[in-house]
């Protein structure tokens, strides 16, 4: 039953007289002047820790709605919980979004910063917003003050327990629903602790419908609670918090996690209450990992990626995690991919509808694969600013090489970068010292381990011969063709095919002899272009690694 509107002294003795009016903040919180469909987002973390994986995924989600339809999307800041925020958690959020590249229309921009006009952005600076709404509620006779103490909201839970219902604070067993108006007013002014309660018009056997941009229509029981809004100390809950904060700040999209499936039905009341009209509702179902066969939750103890930091750490590229994290929020991003391999992120379609309601599956191979694809496609010069910037912050011996000789690292890192199939070597940048390692003595380590078939005494006479005809000055033609012209006297076939026809005719084929040269002047089997090393390395540098490799091999150190 709604109670007779209260009178203004219930008001007057709760509310401070400087409160504004809902109608002077309808006023200075405007509906916003955006093209038709465009949608208004938030992320709205709270500064608890760092910056999960999961809220970039749902950040992601609610930058792409946004910018997709032409709308704005919103970081705002919920800090009403004060015993767990820790030191500047802001920063972590806003340095973690602004590293991947997640753009922020408005909100929070930085610690103690914020840019837009249906500010603050950060709860705790909101409090005479809150306590407006709340006053109109209570003017309204939908609210009211509720003096129930720890021990007896504690007591009325065990009751609740012995008599089998579900607990809460509601129907019969609210004891400060009903309370006269007079008895209200005397415990206020005598400084009796309170809390401020909705009073609920619901009724938990009736079911309500309520539309979600994922999961379609859902059917919930309505709510019946008489929650807290304001608790105590005047600090609102999150669930009167946010209803408020997206009312005036005119969001249009709510896209979060599963998690709150359960407080749905409380929070369309509270929109019903306050008279404001509910966002459209997206729920995502959680960012789950395998584990010995089953799946669970991405798990901030247990998985260091979880931490966005971890990332950042790693060095994956910003826009290959994003590459990545498209391929987990719709299904149809990779048929897309294909069909458009160099087209920008920005021209995919989005659409939430497209998020699976069954949980998206965090595998680390896979955005391993995805940031080489992706990193293929980048220039050397993009390549080498991810990789300095890396290193600076990682690394300070490679930074100190990339930053002595740009071009030298840039002629590097171009070489088998770019064309039809480009090489897929590097997915994250602190894989960027071993990749380049052998283009630099100071972090060059020799190895020659041979393949068996091929002895230390024919890798020695490779060497000597190959040394007899080097010519820096050689294209890839001449240089392949004097390759192959060394071959067949030393009982190599200078043809693949011709050695697997007639295996027994030779000791190997030209791919060996190539592979020889490659370990004398890499130490490694498997390399990018050896032609374009040769000649990035130069010639005194190389002519020294060949002389040394066929000093080992020529006293058949190494077999």
């Amino acid at each position: 039953m709604l109670q007779t509107p209260a009178d203004s002294t219930l008001c007057a003795a709760l509310f401070a007289p400087d409160s504004p009016t809902v109608e002077a903040l309808e006023a200075q919180y405007p509906p916003r002047e955006l093209p038709e469909g465009a949608a208004v987002t938030r992320f709205a973390p709270s500064p608890t820790g760092f910056l999960h994986f999961g809220g970039l995924f749902g950040a992601f989600a609610d930058r792409l709605t946004a910018s997709g339809s032409g709308g704005v999307f919103i970081l705002r800041i919920e800090d009403t919980d004060k015993k767990r925020e820790v030191e500047d958690g802001v920063s972590g959020i806003v340095e973690g979004l602004r590293f991947f590249c997640i753009k922020i229309d408005e909100g929070v921009v930085g610690f103690e910063q914020e840019r837009g006009a249906y500010g603050p952005y950060t709860q705790s600076r909101r409090r005479l917003i809150y306590h407006a709404v709340a006053k109109r509620l209570v003017e309204q006779g939908l609210a009211y003050p509720c003096f129930c103490t720890e021990e007896e909201l504690d007591e009325l839970r065990a009751r609740q327990e012995t008599a089998g219902v579900n607990k809460g604070y509601y129907g019969k067993w609210t004891r400060c629903r009903d309370l006269p108006l007079e008895e209200q007013l005397r415990r206020v002014r005598a400084g009796e602790a309170y809390t401020l309660r909705l009073r609920s018009q619901g009724d938990g056997s009736q079911r309500i419908t309520v539309p979600d941009l994922i999961r379609g229509k859902l059917e919930l029981p309505e709510n019946n609670m008489d929650v807290v809004l304001l608790k105590a100390d005047g600090i609102p809950t999150y669930h009167f918090a946010h209803v408020v904060d997206d009312h005036f700040m005119r969001v249009t999209h709510v896209i979060r996690s599963d998690e709150w499936l359960a407080n749905l039905p409380l929070h369309i009341a509270l929109f019903r209450a306050c008279g404001f009209k509910p966002p459209k509702y997206a729920h995502t179902a959680p960012v789950m990992k395998e584990e010995n066969g089953g799946k669970r939750k991405l798990s901030k103890r247990r998985d260091p990626e979880a931490a966005v930091s971890y990332f950042a750490a790693q060095g994956y590229p910003p826009y290959c995690v994003q590459e990545y994290l498209l391929t987990l929020l719709n299904s149809g991003f990779e048929d897309w991919r294909r069909a458009n391999p160099r087209a920008m992120l920005e021209d995919y379609p989005f659409q939430l509808k497209k998020l699976s309601p069954s949980g998206a599956l965090f595998d680390l191979p896979k955005l391993e694969d995805v940031c080489k694809n992706v990193l293929a496609l980048y220039s050397a010069e993009e390549v080498y600013a991810l990789g300095l910037a890396w290193a600076k912050e990682h690394d300070a011996e490679l930074a100190a090489l990339l930053e002595r000789d740009p071009d030298y690292a840039k002629a590097l890192l171009s070489i088998d970068r770019g064309g039809a199939k480009p090489r897929k070597d590097l997915a994250r940048m602190s894989q960027l010292r071993e990749y380049v390692s052998y283009f630099y003595d100071a972090l060059y380590q020799p190895g020659f381990t041979l393949p068996e078939h091929i002895a230390a005494e024919d890798a020695a006479r490779i060497l000597a011969a190959y040394a007899r005809v080097y010519s820096p000055a050689d294209d890839k033609e001449t240089w392949f063709a004097k390759i192959k012209a060394l071959c067949a006297p030393l009982g190599f076939s200078p043809d693949v095919k011709e050695f697997k026809r007639n295996p027994g005719q030779w000791k190997g084929h030209v791919g060996d002899v190539t592979t020889v040269l490659r370990l004398a002047v890499t130490a490694r089997r498997n390399t990018p272009d050896l032609w374009a090393i040769m000649r990035a390395l130069g010639e005194e540098r190389l002519c020294a690694r060949l002389q040394n490799a066929l000093a080992l091999f020529a006293e058949s150190h190494i077999y």
